[in-house]
């Protein structure tokens, strides 16, 4: 089984001063991608690099902002770094590996290509609703060459959207905001239902209401468990056939979170 693991970390340094490195100790996976990592290279490899993982990483333009990256125990054979434009006006939001998975058996060896992705929240009548519309217009393209390829792919991260009324708590006072708009939310409908993509977390994890991967730090949300489903790890059909268990490592307790997004975590029997 391989283990996948997605998180937006919200600052690298300060999750690991909360608790992700016990995190990692006892879940164990094998393929971690980050996003929201907010330091430098150095910074991410002084964290990851002296306990074996192969990083490919784009820290963003501003310092101490965004930044994905993707850790394997694997070994990388390709890196590619974003989408060919910068309307986000940042970096870092899109790493793509091909990861090399060994022969086993009658198995010949196979490649896993991994994406960490990256969508800003946006704000309603700013431009930044604007740059988030067009990024989205070209992760579509990106996933449509993707999952045209027939191999095993997995894109995970915060897309900033919730996608259904069952993946946000609130939804009926959130419409018309962003992160649950009818424009943005119509591009998961093209993901799933016309381009062929799997939401792992959804068809692994129940019908819902929930399980949520998001809770404000602010108030009582995370004790009322009043969440967003926004982190997502999107699987071609061909990986999705070999994916068995998606779970949300939800803490235990307000003080227990080392991030205001919770990891989610799949197993793929490959």
């Amino acid at each position: 089984m391989l283990r996948v693991a997605t998180v937006n970390v919200n600052g690298i340094r300060a999750a690991f001063r909360r608790g992700m490195g016990e995190w990692l100790d006892v879940r164990k996976p094998d393929v971690l991608l980050l996003q929201e990592v907010r330091g430098s290279d150095e910074i991410l490899a002084d964290h990851l690099s002296p306990d074996g993982w192969h990083l490919a990483h784009e820290a963003g333009h501003a310092k101490g902002r965004a930044g994905v990256a993707v850790a394997s125990r694997l070994p990388m054979s390709a890196v590619r770094i974003g989408l060919g434009t910068d309307v986000t006006g940042d970096a870092g939001r899109w790493v793509e590996a091909d990861l090399e998975i060994p022969a086993e058996g009658e198995r010949a060896p196979r490649t896993l290509t991994v994406v960490s992705a990256y969508l800003h929240s946006g704000t309603v009548g700013t431009p930044s609703m604007d740059e988030k519309y067009a990024f989205l217009a070209h992760v579509t393209t990106r996933l449509t060459e993707l999952v045209g390829s027939g191999g095993l792919v997995v894109v995970a991260g915060d897309l900033n959207i919730a996608h259904r009324e069952v993946d946000i708590k609130n939804w009926k006072g959130n419409r018309g905001k962003a992160g649950f708009l009818p424009e943005e939310r119509a591009h998961l409908d093209r993901w799933f239902d016309e381009l062929g993509w799997r939401d792992l977390g959804r068809d692994l994890g129940g019908p819902g209401p929930g399980p949520f991967t998001w809770w404000s730090w602010r108030g009582k949300a995370f004790d009322n468990d009043a969440g967003w489903r926004i982190d997502y790890q999107l699987a071609t059909p061909q990986l999705a056939a070999l994916a068995r268990v998606a779970t949300v490592d939800r803490a235990a307790d307000y003080e227990a979170r080392f991030s205001d997004h919770a990891p989610l975590v799949v197993e793929y029997d490959l």
